[in-house]
C-alpha cells in the first residue's frame, strides 16, 4: 500500500492545474466575499472560516470522486490482480484527498490573515487550520463513496449536486439561523454544518467537540458504506 500511495501522491502532485484550481477557487471566493461581508459587520475570521471548509470539503470529494473515471477505464479491476488489498487501495484514495484538501484551507487562511489582518491565537490557527482539515476526513470518503456509484459521464453532475447542497445548505456562507425552520433542521443534519462549526469557532467559538463527534460517526457511517459498495463492485466483476 505504501508504494500505491507514494505513487497516488506523486501523480496528484505532479497535476499542476488541478492544485492551483484547488487553492485558487476559494481564496478568489474569500476575496469577493470578504469585502461584502466584513462592511456588513461580519468577522472576517468567520468567513476565513466558511470558505475554508468549503475549500476542503471540495477538494476531498473531487480526489474522491475521481475513481469514477478509474472504473471506467478498468485501472479498479487492473489493481484487483496486484497484492494490493481494498482496504488498502481506499485507505490510499482517502490519504490522498486529504493532502489535496490542506492547501486550500491553509491558502485561505493565510490570505485572510494578509488581506484582511485576521488575528488569532496559535489555538485559534489549530483550530481554522488543522481542525478543519482534520475534519475533512468524512468528506473524502464520500468522495470516494460517489465516485462507486457514478460513471464518467455524469459523475460531473452528481459531484456538482452534492457540493452545492453541502456548501449552501450546511450554511457554509449564510448562517443557519437566518434560514426557515424546516431548512435549518436540514442543515444540522449535514456534515458541512458540523465542519462549519469548527471552522467558526476560531470567530465566535461554539462546541467544536461536539462537531468532531458528529463528523467523526460520519466517517465510520461512511467508511462502512464504502467498503461495502468496493466489496460488491469486486464480486461483480
Amino acid at each position: 500500500m505504501t508504494a500505491y500511495l507514494t505513487f497516488e501522491i506523486r501523480r496528484t502532485l505532479r497535476d499542476a492545474k488541478f492544485l492551483l484550481f484547488a487553492v485558487a477557487l476559494p481564496v478568489g471566493l474569500y476575496l469577493l466575499m470578504a469585502g461584502r461581508f466584513i462592511d456588513q459587520g461580519v468577522p472576517a475570521s468567520y468567513v476565513m472560516g466558511g470558505v475554508a471548509v468549503f475549500g476542503a470539503i471540495k477538494s476531498a470529494l473531487d480526489v474522491g470522486a475521481r475513481t469514477a473515471v478509474e472504473r471506467g477505464i478498468g485501472w479498479q479491476r487492473q489493481l484487483r490482480l496486484t497484492p494490493l488489498s481494498g482496504g488498502g487501495y481506499l485507505l490510499a484514495k482517502a490519504s490522498v484527498a486529504m493532502v489535496v484538501a490542506l492547501p486550500p484551507v491553509a491558502g485561505v487562511s493565510l490570505v485572510a490573515a494578509l488581506v484582511s489582518g485576521v488575528r488569532l491565537s496559535p489555538g485559534g490557527w489549530a483550530l481554522a487550520v488543522l481542525g478543519v482539515w482534520a475534519g475533512t476526513v468524512p468528506f473524502a470518503l464520500l468522495g470516494l463513496l460517489i465516485g462507486q456509484f457514478a460513471t464518467a459521464q455524469n459523475l460531473q453532475a452528481y459531484q456538482g449536486a452534492v457540493v452545492l447542497v453541502l456548501s449552501f445548505v450546511g450554511g457554509l456562507f449564510i448562517p443557519v439561523s437566518t434560514f426557515p425552520q424546516a431548512l435549518a433542521t436540514v442543515a444540522k443534519v449535514l456534515p458541512s454544518y458540523w465542519l462549519a462549526q469548527v471552522g467558526h469557532a476560531a470567530a465566535l467559538g461554539g462546541d467544536r467537540w461536539r462537531a468532531a463527534l458528529v463528523l467523526a460517526l460520519y466517517a465510520l457511517v461512511l467508511g462502512a458504506a464504502v467498503v461495502v459498495r468496493y466489496r460488491r463492485d469486486t464480486a461483480r466483476a
